[in-house]
């Protein structure tokens, strides 16, 4: 594996002849040496690819057999100068029988003969007439290719520091493939040879295989099957080059093709191992699993190297916003779920209760208009009063005509009740009281509006008999950019467990849906700078602008996604920022903000202990009682170090340390 845990795996599917097993080899080792110069780890092959799948009873040839391992001796050969492990299909004869076989090769010697398990004689199959079932084939070795031979469906291969499981077509389609009890026993990745027809909507069923085994087994799941070559007497064989990690496919390659197809992707088993480790039911079989035995697979040792991280990038570069899916209808779809869960989770707490008056305080910011829309969609679905809803527009020291106006304009065009309550005088009293320069803009001077804001509205709330929303979003409590017992607090916070990249998002879908002044109002606010307005400019325009106090919030909810959602270390997650972001932020600007967020992150935990409830809406949540439990006194110290480390990296600019 590479020094932050990713392996490179292709999918390849050469071109070849039936039963001329000279042709074929050399159209592998074509295929593996460009797999090779583009970086590969891994690469795996259809099943029978040597001979081809549909030979029929040319199996039964001693010399299309015999010529078949002499294939595999040459293509072992070939990988004594090579960097990448070749797994390719070749009929096998041991113990008296024949046997569908995956054969896996490096540094110049067979590794290992994987058989198949589950021999398909139904349909158009008919592969029991020429091959036996694996099974019970444990602890064996063979004599192949000139070399003892590890040989059984007991074996995973350690190979790069990444465990390596192999199962064979059909296999995968059975109730309960062998890359189930391989996974469990700990295997991080697994080849899948195989020599699959086309059939209507086969494809599709397929993929959707081959991505819920993947996100089962919280693995790597790589399929290679027969393409261009195989016989079209009865079936047509497309070429199916499929990756899937934990559930996600790659892109996938192009079938019904007469080139060869090659896909490489690079599989992060680090994360896939945190994975395991972090669901505790993934290893709740392990009592009943068979024992697996480990076989050692290395490269020559000249080409015992790290993979070379910076070549990764042309072929693939981590997502920016890992919050927000790229695909238009998928985001759509998204946001239309995380509305209904956060507009479902209130409508019970109001049920619960009995309770049909909310109290919300509108700024004409992104995150408290996301919170009036979730209780108006609330409310709606209830049956309830909109006028329930009590809007508060509270102006202070530095609001501008734009917020205020974008405020009231709403709450007026979506008929819930609007009050409009200025704090100035409140907080100035408060200043002479305390003792506060009024003219000093510290964080005595911004909290202190923040902190009678929530005394408004946690009073309305008693007098109306109502509950005050809550619309502080995520991102904002990892950073702990909030005021204690101010905007901190509520009795139900509905944007809990939205980062900050996703709600100009739902704001956007409610737009989308809106005629009129609505529509205009709701997109203008999703256009206005991020700002908590606390400090005046000296004219109208927001001179504040959060983002310039605590950093850009795509960077925070890109740390914040792979700090919480992958326990990946700081030089990981600065590793993948910089290609993530490459040519907007420059090293030094992510650095700063990366030490800002680890800083704030440790040191602002106490907000989070009595935070509010509020509902769940993705795989990632803050709440003290549910996914995040950590310690307000813990030290961030170990972090810092290491972010202490980059940055000396940049400084120096020397040579790249080993992260």
């Amino acid at each position: 594996m590479t020094e932050y845990g990713y392996l490179r795996v292709g999918a390849a599917v050469p071109t070849l002849r039936i039963g001329d097993v000279c042709y074929n080899v050399a159209r592998i080792k074509e295929l593996l040496k460009d797999a090779e110069n583009r970086g590969a780890d891994v690469v795996v092959m259809p099943e029978l690819g040597v001979t081809g799948y549909t030979c029929g009873d040319l199996f039964d040839q001693i010399l299309l057999m015999r010529e078949a391992e002499n294939g595999i001796k040459e293509l072992a050969e070939a990988t004594s100068e090579s960097r990448a492990m070749l797994v390719v299909g070749c009929p096998v004869m041991a113990f008296g029988r024949r046997f569908n076989c995956a054969i896996a090769m490096a540094g110049g010697h067979v590794v290992c003969a994987v058989p198949k398990i589950h021999i398909p004689n139904y349909g158009e199959f008919y592969e029991k007439r020429w091959f036996e079932s694996g099974k019970g084939m444990t602890g064996k070795t063979i004599r192949f290719a000139g070399e003892e031979v590890p040989f059984g469906v007991d074996i995973i291969i350690d190979f790069k520091d990444a465990r390596i499981g192999i199962e064979i077509c059909e296999d995968l389609w059975t109730p309960v493939p062998p890359s189930s009890l391989m996974s469990m026993s700990g295997a991080d990745i697994i080849l899948n040879l195989s020599a699959s027809d086309e059939l209507i909507g086969k494809h599709n069923y397929l993929i959707s295989l081959i991505s819920q085994q993947s996100a089962r087994c919280r693995c790597g799941y790589v399929y290679a099957s027969a393409g261009w070559g195989e016989s079209t007497t009865d079936l047509v064989f497309s070429g199916n080059a499929i990756v899937a990690e934990d559930g996600a496919i790659a892109d996938s390659k192009r079938r019904f093709g007469t080139e060869p197809i090659l896909l490489l992707k690079d599989v992060d088993v680090e994360k896939l191992r945190g994975d395991r480790a972090k669901f505790s039911t993934f290893f709740d079989c392990i009592p009943s699993l068979p024992t697996y035995r480990i076989v050692e697979a290395s490269v020559s040792e000249r080409e015992e190297t790290l993979s070379p991280l910076n070549d990764m990038l042309p072929s693939w570069s981590p997502d920016p916003e890992p919050f927000v899916p790229n695909d238009a209808n998928k985001l759509n779809e998204h946001c239309g779920e995380i509305i209904n869960i956060q507009s479902y989770g209130l409508m019970r707490r109001l049920s619960a209760i009995e309770c049909k008056k909310a109290v919300i305080g509108i700024s004409g910011g992104l995150d408290s208009t996301l919170a009036l829309m979730v209780t108006v969609h609330a409310f709606d679905k209830l049956g309830l009063d909109r006028k329930g809803i009590i809007g508060i527009t509270m102006p202070g020291m530095a609001t501008t005509s734009r917020t205020h106006s974008n405020a009231v304009g709403l709450m007026e065009e979506l008929g819930v009740t609007v009050l409009e309550i200025p704090i100035g005088a409140a907080v100035k009293q408060h200043f002479s009281d305390i003792g506060q320069d009024p003219d000093k803009y510290d964080v005595t001077y911004e909290n202190s509006q923040a902190r009678e804001r929530t005394q408004i509205l946690m009073d309305v709330a008693n007098k109306e008999n109502a509950i005050v929303i809550g619309t502080g979003d995520m991102s904002e409590l990892a950073l702990g950019w909030c005021t204690y017992n101010g905007d901190q607090m509520s009795m139900y916070g509905v944007n809990a467990s939205v980062p900050k990249t996703l709600v100009k998002h739902l704001v956007k879908w409610f737009a989308s849906g809106m005629d009129g002044n609505v529509a205009g109002i709701l997109l203008d606010i999703v256009d206005t700078p991020i700002s908590p307005e606390l400090v005046p400019s000296g004219d109208d325009n927001i001179g504040q602008k959060t983002e310039d106090l605590v950093g850009p919030y795509e960077l925070h909810d890109f740390f914040m996604y792979h700090i919480l959602r992958n326990s990946f270390s700081p030089k990981k997650i600065f590793w993948l920022a910089t290609n993530a972001f490459k040519g907007k932020y420059d090293e030094r600007v992510i650095v700063k903000w990366m030490r800002n967020f680890y800083r704030r992150f440790f040191s602002q935990q106490f907000k989070r202990s009595c935070m509010p409830d509020g509902p769940k809406v993705g795989t990632v949540c803050l709440s003290p009682r549910g996914d995040w439990r950590m310690p307000s006194d813990a030290s961030s110290a170990m972090w810092l170090k290491e972010v202490g480390e980059i940055e000396k990296f940049i400084e120096n600019k020397g040579e790249r340390p080993k992260f």
